[in-house]
């Protein structure tokens, strides 16, 4: 060995000292290896602990073995911080490897006696059930240091019994495995141990089944967990992965990253950290490198508590390492590039001690000793002249954390202080109506509020001049008011969505100004308060397809197929809390009008498409899967069934409260019987799917329902089946359809279902569409619906006399537009094929002027009238109005849309704006 390293290892480590002694002739042999040179690979840990263990039945033997391994891996270790040879992460990423490898060897081993004498611990579901090991604490992390304890909680995935001729159930069998497990490492032999094990972090603590179930503790994390349990939750890691591990783990998450920024754990962590302060004051523990002042605990805390907050809005703050989330604080954000590498720096140099204290005498201490030879010790292993120089380098780097952790989390400082509370009362009488006030009375002294718990009542207190402040700042006070009294009423008695308006900066003048401009999401907030948690997170970006379809179908993955009602709740407030995200992109980003209704369209197919997935499931799981038209057994991948999306949805024209025109087609032998232990026809198989899906998509809950469906413009209307097949559907469409059916198949397009069955349609939609037709009866027959429509839905006489116009079924209106889209696809479609690719209209008019039927001024004046009609009609549904508008505000645009309307369709039109 080399004499220089082998003395500073000695004389950092009393120890190492006795390892060395004990074992001189192993370590000869490792370091002969390579010098302790080189860092070791978690695949080279893991064979090491195998490779020694091999062949090792007896028990007595099995533990000495591994306490001598863990010696010669301390001194090894040892020798590397000593000689710096290595550095913390390194060193801290070995020990967990190492804890690993441990815990995993002694599960196995423990196990042998146990199926030996009770069999096999067989779950209900009818598999082996396995031990999951759940790392906590700095192993959870893989931050393990030299002389740490390992935190553990063992759970199973499902209860049943084992299948010996002593059976017992599995949760008695994995406590006895688990109590092996822990003997196997903690129990102290003349060998030493190999691992401390602390088992408290369990659901309950000390005193509760060593194991738990993957059902029972979901169950307790969900009811009974507390924000100290989400903190450590935060470190957790399966030991032993297994695809039964990993949804265990999985199912965690939400526990502890709430979905979106949790403002409700501000006062938690507030709380926490106050603990913290006094626990150090209280118990004098300055010189505990941990547990002390700018120690390492604040620095994890700092950490955790940012991930806390907003680990479920930003992904990347959910790593279990505090120097990795460390980092990302910058890029989220939350801490500066300078407080970040003090803390950084500090945390690595207080790891570093930390090793050093412990590599003294193996013991688990953070403790600065207060003798002069460890201290000495101590400064040499870390390069220090003497002790007063690290002391003076120690105190620097603890500053650094004291400081951050001081201003972690600190209550609202001068930038929110509120004006007086009395002031703001007059200043908001002033600008309020007799009636206007009359409500803030009337609310201030109901009897609701005399029954409002203390608790309740005061935070409703402390909120209410934020509120009256931010209503102040908006251009429309007394609006904001009225529109927003009832959304208060709503949550007073949930007081979380008041901590959180008033800790997430900005959020509250972002709600104002929602208020001032759409009464429609008020009144949304109001019905359903859950939306407040995704208001308050959002980022006022469109979502994105994908992220709409991965956020609804990790939602729906952990409910079970029966579980219909939470599966309708799921897809209410999807759709809900999305159309809210759109509305305020729209509101306050102003975002464009088209990406607007294609992310609203977006919203309603992903809302299908799982609607659509769960309904052929539910019927699939009673009686089985049908033959397709071809024979081939359908599945859950081939469906043979498809949704078609006709009108707005078909368009992608969606608007807020738009309602869906759906058509089910399916491509089943409707003849054959599904292969389950209750068969019935593919026929009734198909109907079953579309009414599974109606049901799905229309009940009225407390939650409402996700949309209103109009199924009326499948083959024969109300008259006809609910489903039809591609093959009814085609004979239909060439054989009985009217023309204005044809009309309604140009805005037809596939949204959801077997993408095979899809293509069929739609190849199917443009052989239909693309027959020559005489113009002349297209012509007569557009003519006659959009007459019906304005009889029917058009300004009266009177109205049109009093100035006003119908946006959208008046003439010059949006209807217009849309009927002159149709019939340019009806009319030319047949001698121009690409007239009939899309189906909404503002392609469909470009197209015309590609292929040479309109001008290209003519198509340019078009879709800008019909974007502009559109905008507004978006802008009125957010403000809960009418479509009916001044027609002098509009006079120009019908004019424009009219006088295109005669030359196309109807000659005698050209006067009809004028004599309005």
């Amino acid at each position: 060995m080399n004499d220089v390293q082998l003395q500073k290892t000695l004389r950092a480590s009393q120890y190492a000292e006795q390892v060395l002694s004990r074992h001189a002739a192993l370590l000869q042999q490792d370091y002969a290896v390579d010098h302790f040179q080189h860092a070791l690979s978690t695949e080279q840990i893991k064979q090491s602990v195998t490779d020694t263990l091999s062949n090792i039945s007896d028990e007595d033997k099995w533990m000495s073995t591994l306490r001598t391994l863990r010696a010669r891996l301390m001194f090894r270790w040892i020798w590397q911080d000593a000689n710096q040879l290595t550095n913390v992460i390194t060193l801290t990423r070995e020990l967990s490897d190492f804890a690993d490898a441990a815990i995993c060897a002694a599960k196995d081993f423990a196990r042998i006696p146990l199926v030996a004498k009770y069999g096999q611990p067989i779950g209900y579901n009818g598999k082996v059930q396995d031990l999951i090991v759940i790392a906590m604490g700095k192993l959870g992390a893989q931050e393990l240091n030299l002389s740490s304890d390992i935190d553990l909680i063992f759970a199973f995935d499902e209860q049943g019994e084992s299948d010996g001729r002593k059976c017992i159930d599995v949760q008695q069998f994995c406590i006895l495995w688990g109590q092996k497990l822990i003997y196997l490492l903690d129990h102290i032999t003349s060998d030493g141990f190999v691992f401390r094990v602390d088992m408290r972090l369990r659901p309950w603590g000390d005193g509760s089944p060593l194991a738990i179930s993957h059902v029972a503790l979901e169950k307790y994390l969900s009811q009974h967990g507390r924000e100290w349990e989400r903190y450590a939750w935060i470190k957790a890691r399966i030991v032993n992965p297994t695809p039964e591990g990993d949804e265990l783990l999985e199912m965690t998450r939400p526990f502890v990253f709430r979905r979106y920024v949790d403002y409700s754990a501000f006062a938690a962590m507030r709380e926490m950290k106050a603990m913290i302060q006094r626990e150090v004051q209280r118990r004098n523990i300055e010189d505990d490198i941990k547990l002390g002042a700018g120690g390492i605990r604040e620095v994890e805390f700092i950490v955790q508590v940012y991930q806390l907050i907003y680990g479920g809005a930003k992904l990347e703050l959910q790593d279990r390492q505090c120097l990795v989330s460390l980092k990302h604080l910058v890029t989220a954000e939350l801490l500066d590039e300078q407080a970040v590498e003090d803390l950084e720096d500090a945390y690595l140099f207080l790891r570093r001690v930390e090793h050093a204290i412990q590599a003294l005498n193996d013991q688990q201490t953070q403790s600065l000793p207060t003798e002069d030879d460890p201290r000495q010790r101590i400064a040499d292993t870390l390069g220090f002249a003497d002790w007063a120089a690290f002391m003076d380098v120690l105190d620097q780097k603890r500053a650094k954390v004291i400081y951050q952790f001081e201003h972690l989390i600190k209550e609202n400082g001068p930038e929110t202080q509120l004006s007086s509370f009395s002031q703001l009362e007059q200043q908001l009488n002033a600008v309020l109506d007799v009636n206007a006030r009359n409500l803030v009375h009337e609310f201030w002294n109901s009897n609701t509020l005399k029954k409002l718990p203390a608790k309740a009542l005061q935070r409703l207190k402390t909120f209410w001049p934020y509120l009256i402040e931010a209503i102040l700042q908006s251009d429309q006070p007394q609006t904001a008011l009225v529109r927003l009294m009832p959304l208060v009423e709503s949550v007073m008695r949930r007081t979380v969505y008041l901590v959180m308006l008033i800790e997430s900066k900005g959020a509250l003048q972002r709600l104002v100004k929602m208020a001032t401009v759409s009464p429609w999401i008020c009144e949304e907030l109001t019905h359903y308060p859950v939306l407040l948690d995704e208001f308050l997170s959002m980022d006022f970006e469109l979502p994105k397809r994908k992220d709409l379809e991965d956020s609804l179908r990790q939602q729906l993955l952990r409910i079970e197929l029966d579980q219909v009602e939470d599966q309708m709740r799921v897809l209410r407030l999807f759709k809900k809390s999305n159309v809210l995200a759109v509305a305020a992109s729209d509101v306050l980003a102003e975002s464009p009008l088209m990406k607007v209704s294609d992310a609203l369209t977006d919203i309603a197919e992903v809302s299908v498409n799982a609607a659509l997935h769960l309904a052929y499931q539910i019927v699939a799981k009673k009686h089985g899967f049908p033959l397709d038209a071809e024979g081939q057994r359908c599945s859950v991948d081939h469906t043979a069934f498809a949704v078609i999306g006709y009108g707005k949805v078909g368009g992608i024209e969606l608007g807020y409260g738009s309602d869906l025109d759906l058509v089910f087609i399916h491509f089943m032998n409707e003849q054959a019987d599904t292969d389950g232990l209750k068969p019935i026809s593919g026929f009734e198989f198909a109907m079953r799917v579309a009414q599974k899906l109606m049901s799905l998509m229309t009940t009225q809950t407390l939650d409402g329902r996700v949309y209103e469906v109009d199924t009326r413009l499948r083959p024969s209307g109300e008259a006809g089946l609910l489903v039809t097949s591609l093959k009814a559907f085609e004979q239909y469409q060439f054989k009985s359809a009217w023309l204005w059916e044809h009309q309604a198949l140009v805005r037809a397009r596939p949204i959801a279902g077997e993408m095979s069955l899809r293509k069929k349609f739609e190849i199917l939609r443009c052989d239909i569409l693309t027959q020559k037709r005489d113009i002349g009866h297209v012509r007569e027959e557009v003519l006659k619906m959009r007459q019906k429509m304005k009889d029917h839905l058009g300004s009266s006489k009177e109205q049109k006399k009093d100035g006003i116009f119908h946006l959208k079924q008046d003439a010059g209106g949006i209807v217009d537009i849309e009927f002159m889209a149709q019939y340019a696809v009806l009319a030319w479609s047949g001698t121009n094929k690409d007239l009939a690719h899309y189906s909404d209209n503002v392609r469909i008019l470009e197209d015309a002027a590609k292929s040479g039927c309109l001008s290209s001024d003519d198509a340019t004046a078009l879709i800008q009238a019909y974007l502009r009609e559109r905008a507004e009609s978006h802008r009125l549904a957010l403000a809960n109005q009418s479509m009916q508008v001044s027609a002098s505000d509009w006079h120009d645009t019908r004019k424009t849309v009219c006088k295109l309307w005669q030359r196309l369709i109807d000659p005698s039109a050209v006067f009809a704006l004028d004599s309005e």
